[in-house]
């Protein structure tokens, strides 16, 4: 789910029942694009994570704490000076918009009370922290935005602070239209975000809600359903707020098909659609959130601050709070981001030597099947020898018995040659098709070697966990000649190790997370009487059960396949097949690549892919 304007909201009441009327011991700037902010209030401490990051922009409370650099950047010094001390009066989000503000009240040099306000904007790419006075001149921001990078809203020091116009949508809260939004100065002197409204009497007079209260079913056919797109669609681009999930959730709640055109609508399904949008979003003005994680075999796919009925056949685990969510959830994400986005150059290196190995696969297959008319050639050449008596000289062709199939055979000559000839010259293309159908044959061979072991560094990429798995990862890659090491010492000490289960049975299980740990695992680990699984016929890990000597149960047998089939290429398929054989059986090719193996009469099972149920050990 992204982080729309109801999973703010859910924050803002997280916050205001915890941090509202805090004060700000500690204000930190562990990134560029991030501040940590440690608030004490009746008696307990917080801390609250806010993240501008244009990939993933993130505010949490968290129980972690973050280092900080020796020296504190420019806005974070800033906060320390006009703010660090103060005590959070005001925590507010203008309707659904994806905007905290923190209203802050605190003592000047002159000892005045005075308020600023710190803004979080959660938009994406255009993700802010902004602080600006009571007056809404902007005094600095974690970005700055000039007028060059954006033509609508400029956010540097000096500049008044206003959320830019929301693309004519509608809040789903109130019912208003929001032409903009801006800064006012209240009569108390404190800054405030207010919401400017046009005159929402124009959609009509049939007002069965007053603005505050909700949408109108007038307000919800003409503003909506006029729309010639997927109805899901038109909801999300229709309202603040709102993500394209949440628009399927409700649609799911209507019984109407998301993607049927919103302006092909009949009464009956305007109405239940309606019912169930204002279901919704009174759920929303309720603000009772119950937060969860959806899981898709033991992967987190969707978070919610509702209860999703679109994932009611999936695992949902609840948690007590919003914050412990996007933690949790965000948390992996963070990482397979980080991880994902150090793996580029491995990526792109592994791609290229694999589409050109592709193509020389595909070229050497041609060449392959080109020599198939070999033995066409060969024929000839004999039958030239047992028939060539008939030619008299000049002919094109010679038709003759084929004593091989019983039926005759026209042979093309060349006229300018003698039968005799003729065979030397169909034997000698017989001799060099045979040489090539051989060299062809080991080269086809060894480009689908290299073309396996490239696919199963790249599920290495895809299942790497930490920095410590790529540098492994690299380390097979400059063995096997696709980067140069420019010599000298290596001062990476790679410490990444295999992945440790255990079956519900109590069996030690080690998956390994690239071919230097399936090598380890395989042929160092394991003893001969533990088992050995893998996803039949493709890149994935080698998963090794420690027998211990006893006899391993079939709920077991299970598991192990079920982590098989998790670390391979197939992981998104229904039911994967998985090969499973004693270890003693399971050989080492001569020159083989790492983590390359052959065995023989295995056993076979169908499994699926989920491991939520399997513990691991760390």
């Amino acid at each position: 789910m992204a982080f729309d304007g109801i999973t703010v909201a859910a924050v803002v009441r997280q916050l205001q029942s915890t941090i509202l009327g805090g004060r700000l011991s500690k204000i930190s700037q562990p990134e560029k694009d991030e501040l940590l902010l440690t608030i004490k209030n009746e008696g307990r401490q917080y801390r609250l994570m806010m993240s501008a990051d244009a990939s993933l922009p993130l505010i949490y409370l968290t129980q972690e704490n973050k280092k900080s650099p020796l020296t504190a950047p420019g806005f974070c010094m800033l906060l320390r000076k006009h703010i660090q001390n103060g005590r959070i009066v005001a925590i507010s989000q203008p309707g659904l918009e994806r905007v905290i503000g923190f209203e802050i009240e605190h003592l000047d040099e002159m000892g005045d009370l005075r308020h600023k306000t710190l803004v979080m904007e959660l938009m994406g790419k255009h993700s802010n922290i902004i602080f600006h006075d009571e007056n809404g001149m902007i005094l600095d921001s974690i970005k700055h935005v000039s007028g060059a990078v954006s033509s609508v809203r400029e956010v540097l020091p000096g500049r008044t602070y206003f959320i830019p116009e929301t693309m004519d949508k509608l809040d789903p809260i109130s019912g208003a239209h929001y032409a903009a939004m801006s800064t006012r100065k209240p009569e108390g002197g404190a800054a405030d975000l207010e919401q400017k409204t046009v005159d929402t009497a124009a959609f009509g007079a049939d007002e069965e809600k007053c603005v505050g209260n909700g949408v109108s079913y007038t307000q919800f056919c003409e503003r909506l359903l006029s729309k010639a797109m997927p109805v899901y669609k038109a909801i999300y681009s229709g309202f603040t707020g709102i993500s394209p999930i949440v628009a399927q959730e409700i649609c799911y709640r209507a019984g109407v098909d998301g993607d049927f055109p919103a302006n092909a609508m009949d009464e009956n399904g305007k109405r239940k659609l309606y019912d169930a949008f204002d279901g919704y979003m009174a759920e929303v003005r309720k603000g009772d959130f119950s937060a969860c994680i959806i899981y898709d075999h033991g992967e987190p796919v969707e978070f919610g601050v509702l209860p999703f009925s679109i994932y009611a056949q999936n695992d949902c685990k609840a948690y007590d709070s919003v914050s412990d969510v996007l933690a949790a959830f965000y948390a992996q994400k963070s990482a397979r981001t980080r991880i994902r986005q150090k793996s580029v150059d491995l990526r792109r290196i592994v791609t290229t030597a694999l589409e050109r190995n592709v193509k020389k696969y595909d070229l050497q297959a041609k060449q392959l099947k080109d020599t198939e008319k070999r033995e066409k050639y060969k024929v000839y050449g004999e039958l030239l020898h047992t028939y060539g008596y008939q030619a008299q000289g000049g002919e094109k062709s010679l038709t003759v018995d084929n004593y091989y199939t019983g039926e005759k055979l026209t042979i093309p000559l060349d006229p300018e040659l003698t039968a005799m000839e003729n065979a030397k010259k169909y034997f000698d293309k017989y001799g060099k098709l045979k040489r090539t159908n051989e060299a062809v044959t080991q080269l086809l061979a060894q480009t689908k070697d290299e073309i396996t072991h490239l696919e199963s560094v790249m599920n290495a990429l895809d299942i790497a966990q930490a920095e410590e798995d790529l540098l492994q990862i690299r380390e097979e890659l400059i063995q096997s000649g696709y980067i140069r090491y420019k010599g000298g010492r290596r001062k990476e000490k790679i410490t990444s190790k295999p992945m440790h289960f255990v079956s519900s049975d109590g069996f030690d299980m080690y998956v390994g997370k690239n071919n230097f740990q399936n090598e380890e695992i395989t042929f160092k680990l394991a003893q001969g009487n533990d088992w050995w699984f893998h996803a039949k016929g493709m890149p994935g890990s080698h998963v090794i059960v420690k027998s211990g000597g006893r006899e391993i149960p079939d709920s077991t047998f299970e598991e192990a396949g079920r982590l098989a089939a998790h670390f391979s290429k197939a992981k998104g398929m229904d039911r994967i097949e998985v090969d499973y054989i004693e270890k003693k059986h399971v050989k080492k090719p001569g020159g083989g690549k790492p983590g390359f193996v052959v065995y023989y009469t295995n056993y076979s099972l169908l499994i699926d892919a989920d491991i939520s149920q399997i513990r691991r050990v760390e």
